[in-house]
């Protein structure tokens, strides 16, 4: 296990996923962390990440210091490295020149986090302080033609600085930097696979829950049917998914996820037909953050309904992920602006007095893809693209009306199949249709028509955070194009939309 503690670096995440690609479990946790629950943790290694702080600033991020004397590995990087240097009595000073993107990186001593790489290699800087003075013990390993402690090391103590940034692809030895501290350094041992995970969290949950009852909120989406299916390995019937159609979802939703969960894996589920009190909500509503509002508020009053009626619930599953834990729980990225309400609830009404139970979330959405394989769970659903929780709302912009949620349907099913014949699916982020609150005038068998506008989105992305429009064949645009128009009664005109986030969202509502 790696601790890695997070200053605020826009790369921790990518930091915790270049060890965990190595096998080796890690957790990130805020600087404040306490010491005693680092003991309790047992890392064998540390690695202290970067961050937008200037060491010698008022009010900038600390660790305790006592991490310096569990006689275990650390690594500091760029921020993380500085901390150390100035906790250690060295000294950190402004920059003559701050150093921003590729550098010329010459090493000095090819062992410790260097062994086997070439002494001249490239490396990727985003740092305006540097070390003035190492503290007692260290020597330099590394330079720039810019920065002279551009690597640090105490061997003897087992603790390593790095000015650049080894985590991202820029640096292109930075894995083998990191899979030497990890395995050279740190003696990690490639042990933290899916299988492992599962082995561990089922016992965990058998502990916790006992002969007692949990409950699930089953959407069909990727995190939710891949909690339900731990769950129902670890404590079988005991296990009861609550699934809501809102009437917002895409064509035979309900049905496939029937076929699936009660019928295939013979689960629990007890399925709520909420279309009216939705709809009837909804009614005359255009604001978008008024419809996601709306639709979690009436998805809260019926689930809570649902579960008071499960004798014996004591315990409610949420399919949270690692990167919404790590947002919300690092104070240094500052205020955010609100963009969008989030679908999921973000707590639990008091009243349900139900305990909460997150087995994904020390987990990415890649990991969670490779633990649904893992569960059995089929192909078309592992690799299902993400769909927003207030679904086809937030696609039709304006007022959601059973007219135009048809329409948004039908479009939705042309355009899937055209992405799957096409073998683009998976590599998409997400590809999906959005109805527009306007009409334009088309020509259709020379009579004159005045119907709707359809937007077709396709965007790739690793992790949603940022996101490049698809650059589709033109081909397979025009057969999408003219199949909408041909096939779906009501749309006689359809645009691509080519905005990237930001400054887009992926999403357009």
């Amino acid at each position: 296990m790696i601790l890695i503690i997070d200053f605020g670096s826009q790369y921790n995440q990518l930091i915790a996923r270049r060890v965990r690609e190595q096998h080796v479990y890690c957790q990130i946790e805020p600087p404040g962390i306490d010491i005693a629950k680092i003991k309790t943790l047992r890392p064998e290694g540390i690695i202290l990440s970067g961050g937008p702080a200037s060491i010698y600033e008022t009010g900038s991020p600390r660790a305790d210091k006592g991490i310096f004397d569990l006689n275990i590995p650390v690594l500091g990087i760029c921020y993380g490295m500085q901390y150390m240097v100035d906790t250690l009595d060295g000294e950190v000073v402004g920059a003559d020149k701050r150093e921003y993107g590729f550098a010329e990186l010459t090493i000095h001593d090819a062992s410790g986090v260097f062994f086997g790489i070439d002494r001249e290699t490239r490396c990727w800087m985003s740092h305006g302080d540097s070390i003035g003075r190492l503290p007692a013990g260290f020597k330099t390993t590394a330079s720039t033609p810019n920065t002279e402690n551009a690597a640090i090391e105490n061997a003897v103590r087992r603790f390593y600085g790095l000015q650049f940034h080894p985590e991202v692809v820029h640096t292109p030895e930075g894995t083998r930097i990191l899979e030497n501290f990890l395995f050279r350094v740190c003696k990690c041992k490639k042990t933290w696979t899916m299988k492992s995970f599962v082995q561990e969290s089922t016992q965990e949950i058998q502990s916790l829950v006992g002969d007692r009852h949990v409950v699930l909120g089953l959407s069909g989406g990727v995190d939710s049917s891949v909690a339900a299916l731990l769950l129902h390995q670890a404590i079988g019937d005991r296990l009861t998914c609550i699934f809501v159609d809102n009437g917002l979802l895409r064509q035979d939703e309900a049905k496939r996820v029937r076929d699936l969960f009660k019928k295939h894996f013979r689960m629990n589920v007890r399925f709520v037909n909420a279309k009216k009190p939705f709809l009837d909500r909804l009614k005359g509503v255009s604001d978008p953050e008024k419809k996601r509002k709306i639709i979690g508020h009436v998805f809260i009053k019926i689930f809570e309904e649902e579960a008071r009626k499960i004798d014996g619930a004591r315990f409610l599953v949420q399919g949270t992920l690692y990167p919404d834990i790590i947002e919300s729980q690092s104070p240094f990225g500052g205020p955010s602006a609100v963009i969008k309400s989030h679908h999921n609830v973000g707590g639990l009404p008091k009243k349900m007095k139900l305990t909460l139970i997150e087995p994904l979330k020390h987990l990415f959405k890649d990991e969670v893809r490779v633990l649904g394989k893992e569960l059995g769970l089929p192909d078309d659903l592992v690799w299902r693209q993400p769909f927003p929780g207030p679904g086809l709302a937030v696609r039709i912009i304006g007022e959601v009306t059973p007219s135009r949620l048809s329409v948004l349907r039908k479009v939705d099913v042309v355009l899937l199949e055209e992405i799957r014949a096409h073998n683009l699916y998976r590599k998409l982020w997400q590809s999906f249709a959005v109805l527009l609150p306007l009409k334009s005038v088309g020509i259709m068998g020379d009579q004159r028509t005045y119907e709707h506008v359809v937007a077709i989105r396709a965007v790739t992305s690793d992790d949603a955070m940022t996101a490049d429009w698809a650059k589709l064949p033109h081909d397979l645009l025009g057969k999408i194009s003219n199949r909408i128009i041909n096939e779906v009664r009501g749309v006689n005109r359809v645009v691509y939309d080519i905005s990237s986030k930001p400054p887009s969202t992926i999403e357009w509502e």
